[in-house]
């Protein structure tokens, strides 16, 4: 199975879930809670990448050479691998104070 960093695979329980909810037709689906948008509400939306993806800045970070060839043996991307590792981290210790 392919590893997506940052997130955990799932689990077989969430996965026959999914499944079962994927074969539901969407006549027995309960939408009577889900407001209706507007066209204000269409004005106002933002795009998914404006949401989720933080803004980048560049700074200057010093190492170990141990981590860094490991990051690199990874291949192109490297730097990335590092930032989802960092925001991996990040998020478990948020979780842990919620």
């Amino acid at each position: 199975m392919k590893t997506i960093h940052g997130f955990s695979p799932l689990t077989e329980e969430q996965k026959q879930r999914l499944e079962k909810l994927s074969k539901l037709p969407d006549s027995d689906i309960d939408t009577s809670e889900i407001k209706e948008w507007s066209d204000e509400d269409f004005a106002e939306a933002k795009q998914f990448q404006e949401v989720y993806r933080p803004k980048k800045q560049q700074i200057t970070v010093r190492i170990d050479v141990d981590v860094l060839m490991w990051l690199k043996s990874h291949g192109k991307g490297y730097q990335t691998l590092m930032n989802d590792l960092l925001r991996k981290e990040m998020l478990e210790e948020i979780n842990k104070g919620a």
